[in-house]
């Protein structure tokens, strides 16, 4: 079944201050490129040719501005605006004619990961008719989602636990089957007036249809100041492979 590659990059990004003041978080530098080319890369890397990117209304012409029709990159671009922000998975039904018969592999943009995406895909490819969710081992889960794993199945997903069941952090890192779009339109929106991509999750968790995927090497997102600075510190030591 064949992949297309979706770039989340919405958000106000009000975590990093004065820095997007005037501009969106994932056209801010992490090492030598623009933040959102790091997604950009990955999916690419791994034979990916069709991509969309998701922002919101304010810089979306900044995006277009930076990378075109995609040419230059190899790819061909799609842009879809998220009026208001609705959540990661609102994010994602935008893409549902862009993905009509394909399977997603969805990019938080502000994630950056040395790994290559080409092993991950690899094995979510036994399983076409699965949710696969990227992993990484971290010493403090308890910040994080974490996944409870039972042989190569994804069990539960428990959201910043106070005691959690493994030592793996949910990265932001997802390969949807194409009914993922079906689910997204039966969620209501959280208390935060969001469309939750846990709903979504929980829904293949429910169905047992859940692989993962650990990833080797460093994960960080950048969407504060402290992470920013660790991403930036982390690709310029060991650039990412894409």
């Amino acid at each position: 079944m064949s992949i297309r590659g979706v770039i989340l990059a919405g958000g106000k990004g009000t975590r990093l201050g004065e820095l997007t003041k005037v501009t969106n978080k994932h056209l801010l530098p992490v090492g030598p490129y623009p933040m959102v080319y790091h997604p950009l890369k990955k999916l690419i890397g791994a034979g990916m040719s069709e991509i969309l990117l998701v922002s919101g209304t304010e810089h979306m012409g900044d995006f277009v501005e930076l990378l075109g029709s995609g040419t230059s990159h190899g790819c061909r671009l799609t842009y879809r605006v998220q009026d208001e922000a609705g959540g990661i998975a609102q994010a994602l039904g935008l893409a549902e004619h862009f993905c009509t018969g394909s399977r997603a592999c969805v990019l938080l943009g502000d994630n950056i990961f040395r790994a290559p995406l080409v092993p991950f895909l690899e094995k979510a490819n036994s399983r076409s008719d699965w949710a696969w969710i990227g992993l990484k081992e971290v010493p403090d889960p308890g910040r994080y989602g974490v996944a409870e794993l039972k042989g190569d199945q994804v069990v539960s997903i428990e959201e910043k636990p106070k005691d959690p069941k493994s030592n793996f952090a949910v990265v932001g890192i997802y390969i949807y089957p194409p009914d993922v779009f079906n689910i997204i339109k039966t969620l209501k929106p959280s208390g935060r007036g969001e469309l939750e991509i846990t709903d979504v999750n929980n829904y293949y968790l429910k169905q047992g249809r859940m692989g993962y995927s650990v990833l080797d090497g460093y994960w960080t997102d950048a969407g504060t100041l402290d992470s920013l600075d660790v991403a930036n510190e982390l690709v310029r030591k060991d650039p990412p492979r894409f």
